[in-house]
């Protein structure tokens, strides 16, 4: 299990066409809003798909279908998930209040 771990590839999140293009959205000539907006959307159908899966994981082991470990893997792994989002949005909400707190 420990050597399926990779390395995260920030490049790859958000593009469609993955770590393979080589550009980010700002290199490639598209806006920057709209590329952290695409990586932002990615990353929260991530979160969900995670969610999901420890939801349908669970199900299986209640039907006898799964053994507890896989639950406990499913679980904590949306949990983190979820703990990452929300760290996430706390961090925007922040900025935002910082920059709306600035003098024009």
């Amino acid at each position: 299990m420990i050597g399926a771990i990779t390395p995260l590839d920030f490049k790859s999140i958000g593009s469609p066409a993955g770590p393979a293009e080589g550009t980010t959205g700002a290199a490639s000539g598209a806006s920057p809003v709209a590329s952290f907006a695409s990586v932002m959307s990615d990353l929260a159908t991530r979160t969900v798909e995670t969610l999901g899966n420890a939801e349908q994981v669970s199900v299986k082991a209640l039907q006898g279908d799964v053994d507890a470990r896989e639950v406990a893997d499913a679980v904590m792994s949306a949990e983190q998930s979820l703990q990452a989002a929300v760290a996430i949005r706390d961090k925007i909400i922040s900025a935002y209040m910082e920059i709306s707190r600035m003098a024009i």
